[in-house]
């Protein structure tokens, strides 16, 4: 049995839940609140599970009840230990320009738009809702810049040829964000051609967040 905790909101959730459909592995899901009671994800019950506070957190009660944090480790998790069908190319080089456009999508993009960043700017800093959408705007656009440049050595296809896998799990909540802020998109054709074949399979809309079971 798999838990999966997280919120329904949660971009990094969203990625792994696409990554579960796509490897059509059933699950039950845990709903963690990011904003009610202060934060559900720092409930004492919450820290005991995962100390970083975060989700989404993943358990394996097929392994012992491992828990694993970071959805990308959660990702090469499901890879390693569910191996098909697969995620990533078989193709090492591939592999790396899979990783690496996933990486720069989870690590340099998401984390300066992160409810926890936002809630920042706001309460600590005392920035308008102005001044946080235009942060915000900001630095999804200077990422998504790279992200369609990289997104020229599929040359049109998906990152496993007819397939998705670990690429767009990451890719396609990302944009879901841009859209949600206003973002600009018309500069990223790539980009959105990628996600227009995405979104119409069963993968990427059982994992959409507005069907989830906490959605709000």
């Amino acid at each position: 049995m798999l838990t999966l905790y997280g919120y329904w909101r949660s971009s990094a959730a969203y990625r792994v839940r696409i990554a579960l459909n796509l490897k059509r592995l059933a699950y039950q899901q845990v709903p963690v609140h990011l904003v009610r009671d202060g934060g559900q994800q720092h409930a004492p019950e919450y820290q005991a599970l995962n100390p970083q506070q975060l989700v989404p957190l993943l358990v394996d009660e097929g392994n012992g009840g491992v828990r694993i944090a970071q959805s990308l480790a959660i990702l090469e998790y499901l890879e390693e230990v569910y191996p098909v069908p697969a995620l990533l190319p078989a193709d090492p080089a591939q592999r790396a320009q899979v990783r690496a456009l996933a990486l720069h999508i989870a690590c340099e993009v998401h984390p300066l738009n992160n409810l926890r960043v936002l809630q920042y700017l706001s309460a600590e800093l005392g920035a308008s809702d102005q001044a946080k959408d235009a942060w915000y705007r900001h630095w999804v656009a200077a990422g998504l810049v790279a992200v369609e440049q990289g997104l020229a050595v599929f040359d049109g296809r998906l990152s496993l040829g007819e397939r998705p896998g670990y690429l767009e799990a990451c890719l396609i909540p990302q944009l879901y964000n841009a859209r949600r802020f206003d973002c600009d998109l018309d500069a990223y054709p790539r980009i959105l051609a990628m996600a227009a074949r995405c979104e119409t399979l069963e993968a990427f809309k059982q994992a959409a967040p507005e069907v989830q079971p906490d959605a709000q």
